[in-house]
């Protein structure tokens, strides 16, 4: 089990460091650019991608307060492509590091409406990758619809194939 998580973990990485990459050739205008989507902008996604992969390491640390990054942060994409960055190394770092026991390893933790959760460790990890895969597939298209033609790929088995 630990190899298919640590391969999603590293993939995770390298897709999103593929995304950012183009995201901060754009302007600052371009990164807050309305576009329809479940977040409004380039940079209210990637916030949001920020928002949700640190909240669940507070919740597998078992921090009692939970702090959600955009409720303090103000920074540029510049510095939000940063913080995501380190996220995603920290989640890398920690799933290279883990045992089958830790990522078997059931956690109890509370949602935002205050409702209490048990869950398998690995089950939330397959859960984080997931929902960033879903949230880069918004950036593609919000992208295309600022115009922009040169975007990278990031399907999985294009990371695979580079080894």
């Amino acid at each position: 089990m630990k190899e298919i998580i640590l391969q999603y973990a590293l993939y995770h990485t390298w897709a999103n460091n593929q995304l950012l990459s183009a995201i901060q050739a754009l302007t600052e205008e371009q990164h807050h650019a309305e576009v329809r989507s479940s977040f409004p902008s380039l940079y209210k996604t990637t916030l949001h991608m920020l928002d949700a992969e640190s909240i669940w390491w507070q919740r597998m640390k078992l921090q009692e307060k939970i702090d959600r990054p955009s409720d303090t942060f103000s920074g540029n994409m510049a510095t939000l492509s940063s913080l995501l960055q380190q996220q995603n190394r920290q989640w890398q770092d920690w799933v290279a590091g883990a045992t089958d026991l830790a990522l078997q390893h059931e956690f109890i933790y509370y949602n935002s409406q205050k409702e209490r959760f048990k869950q398998p460790v690995y089950q939330m990890l397959l859960h984080m990758f997931n929902h960033g895969t879903y949230h880069r597939g918004q950036l593609v298209t919000m992208l295309r619809e600022l115009g922009v033609e040169k975007i990278p790929a990031t399907d999985f088995i294009l990371w695979s194939r580079r080894k």
